[in-house]
């Protein structure tokens, strides 16, 4: 039996996700058939702690809920188990906020991308935060979720990580396809830690997850799936519109950046994202879809990219002015920049 160090997409691997497209990736996933064990029986969550470790509990698991998987019950529930799944096994950490924020605090990845790619600076409604909480309690509380029983791992359907082939694919909720270890390590024996609390203080996580993604905002952006695509400064000076910047001098975030965003992100958010990414002097540019699978592949832009974009800024390099545009029909109120055309309220 391997150590559980050794085991594929354990806690201190870093976890990178496919360059495939997300079409690409859909279909090398289809290929992997679910395997015969199924994904178990998931026990109940036996919480044994002081009430600021139900909070702290709580809310991380209510914010990994949203984060990952958006405001869907089922979707929101098939996350928490995974999360609860994990601080019940030794892989992992043995507290709530500490696997949610697991690896976070490393500049070469994390478990969950949320943590390292910049979407900490996401805000959401207190409608979804009184849902997402309300699930989260009934989680700690001996809820369980079925469908995805005694899974330890996920992934969207559009990405492809190395480890896919690696483990028993065991179900699907939404969008998401959920996964146990080969052998002992992903039977329902194996989750046999038992939680005692100590929750650490999730406000000190964050802070140091923000600062460790703040000092490297090109690595964790490219490489952790929120920045899905990066064409660079010398594919970007071959296309039409780059022409007249092609003689800019390269910086970190030259280039033009497909990422993939929320309908619940904070616009101000959006552009301070945005120049950080584009920081330097050289011609650059982010463009966001709130699909994955509209995220094109190549520039120019078809019709298709052009009609679900929602989010775009160029910076202001060489003493050229910023540009940003929303669509108005999602961002209301955006407080800067103007209305992309075709999409106004």
């Amino acid at each position: 039996m391997p150590a559980t160090a050794d085991l594929p997409a354990a806690a201190d691997d870093t976890v990178i996700l496919s360059r495939l497209s997300p079409d690409e990736a859909r279909a090398r996933n289809a290929v992997i058939e679910f395997a015969a064990v199924g994904p178990g029986n998931p026990r109940p969550f036996a919480f044994h702690g002081s009430s600021a470790d139900r909070l702290r509990a709580r809310d991380c698991l209510a914010l990994a809920g949203m984060a990952e998987a958006g405001g869907g019950d089922g979707d929101q529930r098939a996350v928490m188990q995974v999360i609860l799944n994990r601080v019940r096994h030794p892989a992992f950490s043995n507290s709530v906020c500490g696997v949610v924020f697991e690896g976070s605090q490393r500049p070469t990845g994390c478990q969950f991308s949320f943590t390292c790619d910049g979407s900490l600076a996401r805000r959401y409604s207190d409608k979804l935060w009184e849902a997402s909480r309300r699930r989260a309690e009934e989680m700690l509380g001996g809820a369980t979720y079925p469908p995805v029983g005694n899974s330890t791992h996920f992934h969207a359907d559009y990405v492809y990580p190395w480890w896919s082939d690696e483990l028993d694919k065991v179900a699907q909720v939404g969008p998401h396809i959920f996964f146990r270890w080969r052998g002992f390590w992903g039977t329902a024996r194996a989750l046999s830690a038992r939680y005692s609390g100590g929750e650490p203080d999730p406000m000190a996580l964050r802070a140091t997850a923000e600062a460790v993604a703040a000092a490297n905002p090109l690595p964790t952006l490219l490489e952790s799936g929120t920045a899905v695509r990066s064409i660079m400064q010398e594919q970007v000076a071959e296309t039409p519109a780059a022409d007249a910047d092609a003689e800019a001098s390269p910086s970190p975030g030259a280039g033009v950046h497909f990422v993939l965003i929320s309908p619940t992100d904070a616009p101000s958010e959006l552009v301070a994202r945005a120049r950080q990414l584009c920081s330097g002097e050289g011609y650059c540019r982010v463009q966001g879809w709130t699909d994955a699978a509209n995220i094109p592949s190549r520039l120019p832009l078809a019709e298709e990219a052009r009609r679900t974009l929602r989010f775009s800024f160029m910076a202001g390099g060489a003493g050229g002015s910023e540009a940003v545009f929303f669509d108005c029909r999602m961002f209301t109120a955006p407080g800067s920049g103007t209305c992309l055309p075709n999409a106004r309220p």
